[in-house]
């Protein structure tokens, strides 16, 4: 099961990029590996087919063993996550459940 984190980065908006990949990223790594997640992949959107302005500038691709992983893991640690958001944006992200078919 793959958890997306989707940061939608208005004008003027804060996400400082290391941090969030020298310490929240690690964190996340630390508190939910025990728990089932296997690896975390980082996006950074770049553009568009039309060339255009990304509408999605970060996204974090999360893959747990299944949903009752990310659960515990979220029960476990979840609010030490959430609660890191705010160290490096001011966006709230959308998070998305995704079952891998193919």
């Amino acid at each position: 099961m793959i958890v997306s984190v989707l940061y939608k980065i208005g004008a003027g908006g804060k996400f400082d990029l290391d941090y969030y990949l020298a310490t929240h990223i690690p964190l996340v790594r630390k508190l939910w590996g025990p728990a089932g997640l296997n690896s975390v992949r980082v996006l950074k959107g770049s553009g568009t087919a039309g060339g255009g302005a990304p509408e999605i500038s970060f996204i974090a691709l999360l893959d747990f063993a299944s949903m009752a992983a990310f659960e515990e893991a979220a029960r476990l640690h979840g609010q030490e996550i959430i609660g890191d958001i705010a160290n490096f944006t001011d966006s709230n992200p959308t998070i998305q459940f995704n079952e891998v078919i193919g």
